[in-house]
């Protein structure tokens, strides 16, 4: 039974992660250049984003200019999600 309810829950998994990739890989509106390039930009965000916690984590960078840093990127990175939404929403 446990072994039964463990493949359930592991096919649910897959399926909530493999959903998402296997919609967009087939050609739908998402390929407008408009929103392509908004995940893009917001990607890069998001590495820098863990980049500068990296940098934090080293010694290269001090608290407050971590902090700094992290809150700028951190807000870049909510304006291009948003606008990463907005752009999907007119899909």
């Amino acid at each position: 039974m446990e072994l039964l309810l463990t493949i359930l829950m592991l096919a649910g998994a897959v399926a909530l992660i493999v959903t998402p990739l296997w919609r967009h890989g087939h050609g739908t509106a998402t390929d407008r250049p408009e929103v392509v390039a908004a995940e893009a930009a917001k990607d890069a965000k998001y590495r820098e984003i863990v980049d500068t916690e990296l940098d934090f984590r080293t010694g290269k960078l001090t608290e407050r200019d971590f902090r700094t840093i992290d809150g700028a990127l951190r807000g870049e990175a909510i304006e291009l999600a948003r606008r990463l939404d907005a752009e999907r929403r007119r899909e």
